[in-house]
């Protein structure tokens, strides 16, 4: 198959037009009081990050806000327990830039800041953030260096909060067992819940 690559800004830009007024006098470069009420109302955000091997984006829940602000130019993530892939974190010792997509239901906008991160591992940070009696290992300190909303088009289109059936997904189970046949993928699709409400914090 053969396509047409746009090579330079130039071509883009002439394909899309100048950007539209508001698109541009929505940035700032901290925690307004506006942007700090979406972003502490949003309990689930993608991270997306870069380092070595490629890009990377992590979905980030919490039961509560899923940031909490340091300062209007700062913000703190726990690191809550997962897989221990740690890809994300990876990312940021290596090359500290960073972008987050804050969402909240049933909002069809999206918050997102652009700015830069390290890892810590601060006891003062940590302790900041309990659940059930437990620390997150790490917080993600980050600073911004641009906030904004994202257009609504996109979740308008797939209508992402509007309820419909659940479609027949493979398991995850299942998804491993694609790559290792001797996996035994119904033991851990079984044995999934308990897992996770042992090892959620």
């Amino acid at each position: 198959m053969t396509h047409t690559s746009i090579r330079s800004v130039e071509d883009l830009e002439a394909i899309y037009g100048a950007p539209a007024e508001a698109s541009l006098l929505k940035v700032a470069d901290h925690l307004t009081p506006l942007y700090r009420a979406w972003v502490m109302a949003s309990k689930f955000c993608v991270v997306a990050t870069v380092g070595d091997e490629g890009t990377d984006a992590s979905p980030r829940g919490d039961a509560g806000p899923v940031v909490s602000e340091l300062d209007p130019k700062t913000l703190l993530m726990p690191d809550w327990r997962g897989n221990n892939r740690i890809d994300t974190l990876r990312n940021i010792v290596r090359d500290g830039r960073i972008s987050l997509m804050f969402m909240v239901p049933p909002s069809n906008n999206v918050v997102r800041v652009n700015g830069m991160a390290v890892v810590s591992q601060d006891q003062d940070l940590i302790e900041r953030f309990e659940q059930a009696g437990k620390h997150p290992r790490t917080v993600i300190v980050i600073t911004i260096g641009e906030i904004y909303t994202q257009c609504a088009r996109a979740l308008m289109r797939s209508a992402l909060w509007s309820p419909a059936e659940m479609p027949d997904l493979p398991s995850i189970g299942e998804i491993v067992k694609e790559q290792k046949a001797s996996f035994d993928a119904k033991s851990y699709d079984e044995g999934w819940a308990a897992r996770a409400k042992d090892t959620m914090w």
